[in-house]
């Protein structure tokens, strides 16, 4: 069977939801796949066992070399002007050594970093913030409860996470909506609505860096209990953070600890109100929120691919990659791989065991997945009694990009809540 017709480079082909139809014939037909696109070029990891086999390899696989974006020609052709006019010759490699972000790092140096600030998301830390977080969730559906509609994405599924990493990383509070605001640029640089292309985005993370310093300021020489503290004042290898270093590590935790949670509450909110069966259930009992959450993660995770580039000629199900070779990683794919989960296109609320892969595995598993768990389980125990008999009302705006499984838009109405 021909896979011709699927072209996984195009955003606009997201516009509606998640390809799972394509996702499904290249793990069914060619689970390795050379997928040439309209505007790349990449192997396609779509099952379960070779997502995990892929994630826990850095040695062959590196989110070093090249990044961990998927192949765009268009993003490299310019980025080659670039270089070529400054005497550089390989493009990706260059943003990847110039842009010390953890997700672009390999072993040794990954865990390094990663040390920095890990205690501040283990379990037993998020267990110390339970009450706040509560009390925030609280607070958010508070707002909207007695209204009988909101726009949700804006109103309830934005506002828990945002306050969360705003507060842990000493943000002040009149800058919250400026985080929200470059964060949405910065995610969106696909999305005509939010950016126009790649240059916007840079100039988004420019904004983030300049309020990464605005923040410092406050704390180098008056440190905090909260993470910028952490980073500006503890070492690695004896010794501290570059200023460069320091702001692409404000600028990752605040995004992914503010976006990624937001698109899989509104994910979830989506995929309660399309099964009202599957809401009715935690409805009548609450103890399943847990696993909802879960169920939730698996069925449309936050984050539809991460790229590794092969370091070295290898192999992956008979499929000869070759040193350099761009290998995507499909979690939208693995979550539904029909040799782990029992009938995987079911949205089930009581799904036991539930070994998704949405905050990856291996040495970039999510560093914030322990919060993220958290922050879902404490907003759906405020929602799902409180915002009886959801439903749409009006179309679903998604965000165009293939990167981020969005959503820009969803107003839905409800029952009132009695003041």
């Amino acid at each position: 069977m021909s896979l011709s017709h699927i072209d996984l480079t195009d955003p606009d082909n997201f516009l509606s939801g998640t390809p799972h139809g394509w996702l499904r014939e290249i793990r069914n037909e060619d689970p390795v796949h050379w997928h040439e696109g309209s505007n790349g070029a990449f192997w396609c990891v779509t099952k379960w066992d070779d997502l995990r086999s892929v994630s826990r390899d850095p040695k062959t696989f590196s989110s070093a070399r090249r990044g961990t974006n998927m192949p765009n020609r268009e993003m490299e052709k310019r980025m080659a002007e670039q270089l070529v006019a400054s005497g550089g010759d390989d493009p990706q490699a260059a943003m990847a050594s110039n842009f010390p972000i953890m997700l672009m790092m390999d072993p040794p140096k990954h865990v390094k970093f990663r040390r920095l600030v890990q205690r501040s998301f283990t379990p037993r830390y998020v267990e110390e913030l339970a009450p706040h977080v509560r009390a925030l969730a609280k607070q958010v559906v508070d707002r909207v409860a007695a209204k009988g509609e909101c726009e949700f994405v804006t109103e309830v599924a934005s506002e828990l996470p945002l306050q969360v990493i705003c507060e842990m990383m000493g943000v002040p509070e009149e800058d919250y909506q400026e985080i929200f605001e470059i964060t949405n640029k910065m995610i969106g640089f696909d999305d005509p609505e939010l950016g126009h292309d790649q240059n916007e985005r840079m100039a988004a993370s420019a904004q983030m860096f300049a309020k990464a310093m605005k923040v410092a300021s406050l704390y180098r020489d008056d440190p905090k209990e909260n993470l910028t503290s952490y980073l500006l004042h503890r070492e690695v290898d004896g010794e501290k953070l570059t200023e460069t270093e320091y702001a692409a590590f404000f600028l990752l935790l605040c995004v992914a600890g503010n976006e990624t949670t937001r698109t899989v509450t509104a994910n979830g909110m989506r995929l309660l109100i399309d099964h009202p069966e599957e809401l009715q259930k935690v409805v009548d009992d609450p103890s399943l929120v847990p696993s909802a959450v879960e169920e939730i993660l698996r069925f449309e995770p936050a984050v539809h691919h991460f790229r590794r580039t092969a370091m070295a000629d290898t192999e992956i199900r008979g499929r000869k990659i070759r040193e350099n070779d761009a290998v995507v990683m499909w979690y939208p794919s693995a979550n539904r791989d029909e040799e782990i989960f029992d009938d995987p296109e079911r949205f089930d609320v009581t799904r036991m065991p539930n070994e998704h892969l949405s905050f990856g595995i291996g040495e970039h598993f999510c560093l914030g997945a322990s919060l993220a768990r958290f922050e879902l389980n404490a907003i759906f125990e405020q929602i799902i009694p409180r915002l009886r008999n959801p439903e749409l009302a009006g179309p679903v705006r998604r965000l165009r990009s293939n990167f981020v499984n969005g959503v820009k838009e969803m107003r839905i109405r409800f029952e009132p809540e009695a003041r």
